[in-house]
């Protein structure tokens, strides 16, 4: 499923700690895909805060045991020492005042000496707790976290009624009761079957562009890239009809859920369905990068055609493996002109010589700071003859 990452920017660095569930994650990319390699540390943790079995939180001996070890590796006394421990005091600070019990994930990026300190909660649950010092925040997780839970509408409709929701990020962002005229059958006497039937349809067709002209306004103002229909089939293929192009084009699929479905319900049916047709436009996705690369088209496949291509600024979109990190291990030596440059003590930026990074997490952040969409793919044999990544380019 592809998203748009947003473009780095000179946003402020510094964030106040979200006390509420973030229903976007877009401010917070943008913010920290601005900042600048730093000699500092800089730690991003992600967390899983969903509830044991006892109905307690289980992260809290990972994080110490973590927190410790990392510091050890940072002379005492130092500066850069000095900005870890500020940082760590502060994010156990964060998680023993600030989680909001509703949190099934928290993702925290923190450097005191670079007054960064960004705290994201979230409805949609971190699979596992991982904990990164590096001199960026690292984004992975976070980007594929949009992508597992994209922004969407649902539309639950029958012939008189429709609730209309909008979703991401693992919760229901809001949802929309729309009303229309109710048409009730006469007794004998009355209408004949041709007439009611004409009220019928008339009343269906005002109730669906009532619903065609809520649904706009939802695409637009909150820029959802999906949206499902479901509901009675005769009312959903009459709103099918009345849509125009821009929201015809967004519908992925018809489906039909009990009327007085849960928000919870509608929300896990349309998901599922959501995720089945990523799977299909997946495999298209990734024959036509093949097909464009085998025809000396506009695309490049392999890790280092990528990561120059995005260095560039010639990728249009980045197709990498959403195990693409759990395949390769952690940091690996790349090319030192496509590794983020990093100051050293003295104000330099080091030599030439390979540098070792988190090579996932630098696609997705060479991604997101030359405006290219990122593209996950869930099927690990998709991508792996050609290392996991490959990437549509704007020009060759």
């Amino acid at each position: 499923m592809a998203f748009q990452l947003p473009v780095s920017s000179s946003a402020e660095q510094t964030q106040s700690p979200s006390k509420e569930i973030a229903a976007s994650i877009e401010e917070s990319l943008e913010r920290l895909l601005a900042f600048e390699p730093v000699a500092f540390p800089v730690i991003s943790l992600y967390l899983n805060t969903q509830a044991d079995q006892h109905g307690r939180d289980n992260f809290a001996p990972f994080l110490t045991k973590e927190l410790a070890a990392r510091g050890k590796t940072i002379p005492p006394g130092s500066a850069e020492r000095e900005s870890f421990d500020q940082d760590a005091q502060k994010i156990l600070g964060f998680l023993e005042n600030d989680l909001t019990p509703e949190a099934n994930g928290v993702a925290i990026f923190a450097c005191a000496a670079a007054d960064l300190f960004e705290a994201i909660q979230l409805s949609a649950p971190i699979d596992e707790h991982k904990l990164y010092v590096y001199h960026q925040p690292h984004l992975y997780h976070l980007a594929r976290l949009e992508d597992e839970y994209p922004r969407y509408a649902a539309v639950l409709t029958n012939s008189n009624s429709a609730r209309i929701f909008v979703f991401g990020l693992g919760e229901t962002i809001w949802a929309e009761q729309v009303n229309g005229t109710k048409v009730n059958r006469v007794k004998v006497g009355g209408w004949s079957q041709a007439r009611y039937q004409r009220r019928v349809e008339n009343a269906q067709r005002d109730h669906a562009k009532e619903l065609v002209a809520a649904l706009d306004r939802v695409v637009q103002e909150d820029q959802v890239k999906h949206v499902i229909l479901a509901g009675e089939p005769q009312t959903t293929a009459v709103l099918r009809d009345q849509l125009p192009k821009s929201i015809a084009g967004l519908v992925v699929d018809v489906l039909k859920i009990d009327l007085n479905a849960s928000d919870r319900e509608v929300f896990e049916a349309t998901l599922d369905r959501l995720r089945q047709e990523d799977a299909r436009t997946d495999a298209e996705k990734v024959e036509r990068l093949f097909s464009e690369y085998r025809a000396r088209g506009l695309a490049c496949v392999g890790m280092q055609d990528t990561l120059e291509a995005l260095a560039n600024g010639q990728a249009h979109e980045l197709l990498i493996s959403a195990s693409l990190e759990q395949t390769r291990g952690g940091e690996e030596a790349v090319d030192a002109t496509l590794a983020p440059e990093t100051p050293d003590s003295e104000g330099g930026t080091g030599s030439d010589e390979p540098r070792s990074v988190h090579v996932s997490d630098l696609l997705v952040t060479k991604a997101g700071q030359t405006d290219a969409a990122v593209t996950f793919i869930q099927d690990p044999a998709l991508l792996e003859s050609v290392e996991g990544v490959g990437a549509f380019l704007r020009w060759r």
